[in-house]
């Protein structure tokens, strides 16, 4: 294996990210799914509501790093069963800000010291230096992703509504 010089999928960095996540986001998932009724993804927008307050639905889409449409149906899920609550904002009812239910304040605060649970348990596997060290170099390496995704120009992207096989021209 070698993230300098990788020779298969398996040593590119988004396939061990994705590997690790999928091993660990799975304790989370179960708990989610299981006793609480949500999605992984919907906890993700749960948590940031709990810990950021009220935002509107597109910037809960920036902030979670979903895309828009994922997010407006996760939103109406969590408005079906009761977990947050999307007001109009006066003036402009196209606008609205969400906000969490007492019940989804409930999950929160019952939820993500599970989470926490498991996330310190997984990281027990480094020593402190090195804990110190992937911290850093996981920030230094989302920063440049984030730099190298914005410096690029957008590409054809499948059509999702036809099969996701067709390619759309760029926009």
């Amino acid at each position: 294996m070698s993230f300098s010089h990788p020779q298969s999928v398996e040593d590119l960095l988004t396939f061990r990210v994705n590997r690790l996540m999928a091993s660990a986001g799975a304790l989370v998932t179960r708990l989610c799914e299981g006793r609480y009724g949500i999605t992984r993804r919907e906890w993700r927008l749960i948590c940031l509501l709990a810990e950021q307050g009220a935002m509107s639905p597109s910037e809960l889409a920036v902030r979670s790093h979903l895309p828009r449409g994922p997010v407006s149906k996760h939103i109406r899920d969590l408005a079906d069963k009761q977990l947050l609550i999307k007001r109009p904002v006066a003036g402009d009812m196209r606008r609205a800000r969400l906000e969490l239910t007492a019940e989804g304040r409930r999950i929160h605060a019952e939820l993500f010291p599970q989470s926490e649970r498991y996330h310190r348990q997984v990281l027990q596997a480094l020593t402190p230096a090195e804990l110190t060290a992937f911290d850093s170099a996981l920030s230094r390496l989302t920063e440049a992703a984030d730099r190298l995704l914005a410096a690029q120009p957008p590409v054809a992207k499948a059509d999702r509504r036809h099969g996701g096989s067709r390619r759309v021209a760029a926009g």
